[in-house]
């Protein structure tokens, strides 16, 4: 329910804010776009590691079961938005945060929880069920999302309550706690050093996309820097404090045990290669392969979704298969392969044209599916395994962290390489594919001057990308015959073809590099015994020392 409530409300956007009367491609409205993009990414990635500790402390089902609650009531209070414009869109950033708080609840205590409920020679194929649901729920909430917001947007919030309701009850009356507590202090400066730090840190990357000045992207701008800049001192601080605090949040100890810091570090970087990779999947769709074939812009969102779905299916066909083999044969061989295939399906990808046959596009989804999900339940099987039975929830929490916070971050990178890209060559081929169509030449050198990432956005939303950014008042001064050949189906995807193929070499060379630097980390965890957390009739693992 958490990660189809991520991508459910990215697809259903540009239903959302007509809902509330609010442009977001209005330079003032940016902020509510980003926001309701990221947000909830922001909050998850920064509160994980606490909760995970909280479960810990005071039971994983009683944290798990509150999630639930939490999740649910804001999700009702989402759909019950009844304001317009600007206080609309802030009422929604706001409950998505709390609705956020949820999701980390969940997310922090959902591995700990399985672990603790599964014998070690089960956990893959629990962890694989797990992970499937989890990796698939993504693209689940694309086709879902394109569904409901059309009929009304508050259905993709309201869709959430049955199901959270029921899942509240049942998780009250039937999850047992079978964790070991660890009673502890809260570390207030940990929490605060850690959390303050992550926020600003993302939301330098987050604004960092966006244009500053005459620049196409913000990078460079000081509100950026002092965000990056802060951030990074802070967490420099928050590893401080941890080394000197008895009970700290974020057990640095736990990285002696090579299992868990090679199976975090893998987990980071193979979150920064698929984690934009969504967003430029959508746009190559939205953007250029559906006009191209006969699909209005409005409707791309909903088939967009819809023809990502062979990338599900590899999710859900590899993910239980692979928790499986992990309980015979250890992770190592599942978590490094899974990467190795992921890179080689990217280089694939980068291969296609860009009006690419749809049959070779979706068997190369299924394989990338097949080959992602290879990689996250034996990789996170690897971690919780390796966990002292007091730290699971922490751990849990840490590898949660790791992963959202490399998600936006990755998102950052994706679009910052895509706009790079697209700065080349699309001002140049905007302007004269206008005033080829009669636009003046002024108005079109002004229009092609606009940011890239306003491009990027209106196609992203489906949104006519050319009658946004000519705007009616213009487009009622050309002739009929040029109106429709420039708000057509063929005008914009062919003009953007080849930039936007720079900027996806760019961004998928970039996503092989770190999915091979993820099966390299993989690699380094070391070998285990099937079937056992630390070796076939071992204890379980303690910080005295590494794991063979």
């Amino acid at each position: 329910m958490a990660t189809i409530d991520g991508s459910i409300t990215l697809i259903a956007l540009p239903d959302t804010f007509r809902g509330i009367g609010l442009d977001p491609l209005q330079p003032d409205n940016s902020f509510y776009l980003l926001w309701m993009i990221l947000g909830f990414l922001i909050v998850t990635s920064v509160l994980v590691t606490s909760v995970g500790r909280l479960g810990d402390m005071y039971g994983r089902v009683r944290i798990y079961n509150l999630g639930f609650a939490v999740f649910t009531v804001f999700s009702a209070l989402l759909a019950a938005d009844w304001m317009t414009g600007h206080a609309g869109g802030l009422w929604l950033i706001i409950l998505r945060v709390f609705q956020g708080i949820g999701a980390a609840m969940l997310m922090a205590t959902s591995a700990a929880v399985i672990t603790d409920a599964f014998p070690a020679g089960q956990r893959g194929t629990a962890m694989g069920i797990n992970q499937a649901a989890a990796f698939s729920g993504t693209f689940i909430g694309l086709v879902l999302g394109g569904v409901l917001a059309p009929v009304n947007w508050r259905l993709i919030f309201l869709v959430n309550v049955p199901i959270g309701l029921f899942a509240t009850a049942y998780g009250y009356l039937k999850l047992v706690e079978l964790g070991e507590r660890k009673p502890t202090r809260i570390d207030w400066w940990g929490n605060v050093t850690f959390a303050v730090g992550l926020v600003l840190v993302m939301i330098g990357i987050t604004y960092g996309i966006e244009p500053h000045g005459h620049s196409a992207m913000g990078w460079g701008s000081p509100t950026v820097l002092t965000c990056l800049t802060g951030g990074v001192v802070l967490l420099g601080v928050f590893c401080v404090v941890e080394t000197r605090t008895p009970e700290p949040m974020f057990r640095l100890p736990l990285f002696r045990i090579r299992a868990v810091s090679a199976g975090l570090f893998a987990a980071l970087l193979a979150s920064l290669a698929r984690g934009g990779l969504m967003f430029i999947l959508i746009i190559w769709l939205q953007g250029i392969w559906l006009p191209l074939h006969g699909y209005s812009f409005e409707s791309t969102p909903l088939w967009a979704g819809i023809f990502m779905v062979p990338l599900t299916i590899g999710f859900l066909v590899a993910g239980p298969m692979a928790g499986v083999l992990t309980d015979r044969f250890g992770a190592r061989p599942f978590a490094t392969g899974g990467m190795i295939a992921t890179a080689a399906c990217f280089f694939l990808l980068e291969s296609l044209p860009v009006n690419f046959p749809y049959w070779m596009f979706a068997i190369l989804l299924f394989l990338t599916g097949l080959s992602m999900s290879c990689f996250g339940s034996p990789n996170r099987v690897g971690i919780m395994n390796a966990l002292p039975a007091g730290d699971r929830g922490a751990g849990s929490g840490m590898n949660t962290t790791f992963q959202n916070s490399a998600q936006v971050l990755s998102i950052g990178i994706f679009f910052s390489l895509m706009i790079a890209g697209l700065a080349v060559s699309l001002p140049s081929s905007l302007q004269a594919g206008l005033t080829a169509h009669g636009v003046p030449l002024s108005a079109a050198s002004r229009i092609a001057h606009l940011p890239p990432v306003t491009t990027l956005f209106a196609a992203f939303l489906g949104y006519n990308p050319v009658q946004h950014l000519v705007g009616a008042h213009l487009l009622s001064t050309l002739p009929a015959s040029q109106q429709a050949a420039l708000t057509g189906r063929s005008f914009f995807p062919t003009l953007i073809s080849a930039p936007f193929r720079a900027g996806l070499h760019e961004a998928l060379n970039f996503a092989i590099v770190a999915s091979l630097l993820a099966a390299a980390a993989s690699w380094t965890r070391g070998r285990h015994v099937a079937g056992s957390p630390a070796g076939a009739g071992a204890a379980e693992p303690s910080l005295s020392g590494e794991r063979s």
